[in-house]
């Protein structure tokens, strides 16, 4: 064949995909959670399955496919085909930190689509009132005047309340005993009964205990303030610039998602934080808006790599 032709040829058989995309969607759109029901990762999806349906005029289904820290999930989308009708309820947990901390058969970072990140979970650092620091600069003093005498909880070994923890206590230049729980709700109920001092944990987790006195929020992890917390101050404002440890809930597509159809689904998560209902159904949960662009995303899940990679050799969590 002449090489002439060869663009003609390629134009030609992407001609039949771009059909697709500009008619899609014609049927139901299946949204796969790789989490169980109930939890924010779950209510963020299903927050924004229905969104999706009145934008798009078509069921989004939520399917949850719990089991293997998210994999089996995963792999039910990576082997459906990239037309669109069947999405990923994504998170930094999965698209991130699952890869550097199990071996897994796909490359997350590789192997999706990257849609939108439809909201953050904040982690906030609480300590007992009758601790005495109110701020993080006064925690890292009281602390360093204590050298290995105060514990910490987390929600559990190799969880992000014990990965972000290493890392701040890296960047503070702290050393602290790990207590792990089985979850961020138990560990705050001894930290309200006055058996452990200081939890980095989710905001919804910790509101009810401040509210009445029995905490105070030290600092929020993200890159800006939280619409739950606003008064509560990140790290980087109180003199550490550029830390960052987060987590959202998003959407991604197998690779080789139609850019046409990406960029539709994204536009629709783009209005939904406009939306006011979408916006007060995300902060009732803990989850703040944030209905990003694939571009966005997709930086997010480069940005957070190397950080999440030291956090793992921080904590000594192991990779399975």
């Amino acid at each position: 064949m002449p090489r002439r032709l060869l663009p003609l040829l390629a134009l030609l058989l992407l001609l039949p995909l771009a059909a697709r995309a500009q008619s899609w969607p014609e049927r139901p759109i299946r949204l796969i959670i790789p989490f169980g029901a109930g939890g924010i990762s779950d209510s963020v999806g299903r927050i924004g399955a229905e969104w999706l349906s009145k934008q798009l005029g078509v069921p989004v289904v939520a399917d949850n496919r719990p089991g293997g820290n998210g994999a089996i999930g995963m792999e039910a989308v990576l082997r459906s085909p990239a037309d669109g009708y069947t999405l990923l309820g994504a998170s930094a947990s999965h698209l991130v930190v699952l890869p550097l901390m199990q071996r897994l058969t796909f490359d997350p970072q590789r192997d999706f689509t990257p849609i939108s990140m439809t909201a953050g979970n904040p982690l906030v650092l609480a300590v007992a009132t009758g601790m005495g620091p109110a701020t993080l600069p006064a925690f890292r003093d009281f602390v360093a005047a204590r050298p290995g005498q105060l514990q910490y909880a987390s929600g559990g070994t190799g969880g992000l309340s014990h990965l972000g923890m290493e890392v701040l206590l890296q960047r503070l230049g702290l050393q602290m005993e790990h207590v792990p729980y089985r979850s961020g709700p138990l560990a705050m109920q001894d930290m309200m009964g006055g058996r452990i001092q200081v939890h980095l944990g989710n905001a919804l987790d910790m509101t009810a205990a401040r509210d009445a006195g029995m905490i105070r929020l030290l600092a929020v992890t993200g890159t800006s303030r939280s619409a739950i917390l606003p008064d509560v101050p990140t790290v980087a404002e109180q003199g550490w610039p550029g830390f960052e440890v987060t987590t959202w809930n998003g959407l991604a597509g197998p690779a080789g998602l139609p850019p046409a159809i990406r960029d539709r689904i994204a536009g629709a998560m783009r209005q939904a934080c406009g939306d006011d209902g979408v916006r007060r159904s995300l902060l009732r949960i803990g989850a703040d808006p944030l209905c990003s662009t694939p571009a966005e995303m997709a930086a997010s899940m480069q940005r957070l790599t190397p950080i999440m990679r030291e956090a793992i050799a921080l904590s000594g969590a192991t990779v399975n």
